[in-house]
């Protein structure tokens, strides 16, 4: 019996300074570490974006088609309106950014189905109109036939086909994604 009250009492915790240097490890791991965290958080951003857009040109095709009517994709303000081509919204930016909506044309106004709220980070750059579908077939109506999403700051560390996204729409309105910038070459 006496022999674990003996063994219990040279059990010790860490010393002070083994704590001071385990601390300095973690912090010094953490700072190494930050800058890639942060990157990541980037590009999961840029994809979470690419895929909204391409859920909502599917979605806004797929409404022309059930509904027989007009709709039309746009960037929004803060109000929900659609706004003119070189407007910028409230951040500045007059790329898609500023969020966009799916609108459907009803006694002469345009009526928003689905809202996708401003990113900042990510730039999603395509021409300053609206895109439209048609029934009965679908077909996309606008000047522009595709978009190009990455992150507004360029880095060092968010340059690359990783960091873009594509998203082509075809003459009848279906849209695609890819890897790399719309301008890129394979």
């Amino acid at each position: 019996m006496n022999r674990n009250v003996h063994a219990r009492h040279n059990c010790r915790g860490l010393t002070l300074f083994e704590t001071l240097v385990v601390i300095a490890l973690l912090a010094i791991i953490a700072t190494l570490t930050a800058p890639s965290f942060v990157a990541w958080h980037l590009r999961d951003q840029v994809d979470a974006r690419a895929r909204e857009m391409l859920s909502t040109l599917s979605y806004a095709r797929g409404e022309a088609l059930r509904r027989g009517t007009r709709v039309t994709v746009c960037r929004i303000d803060a109000a929900r309106r659609c706004l003119a081509t070189g407007q910028p919204c409230k951040t500045g930016a007059v790329d898609w950014s500023c969020g966009w909506a799916v609108m459907i044309e009803r006694g002469g106004g345009l009526y928003p189905l689905r809202v996708q709220p401003d990113l900042a980070s990510v730039s999603i750059a395509g021409a300053l109109t609206s895109l439209t579908f048609t029934p009965p077939a679908g077909q996309a109506n606008g000047s522009f036939r595709s978009f190009d999403i990455g992150p507004r700051v360029d880095s060092i560390a968010t340059q690359g086909k990783d960091w873009r996204r594509c998203i082509r729409i075809a003459a009848g309105g279906r849209a695609r994604i890819a890897d790399g910038a719309c301008g890129a070459t394979t």
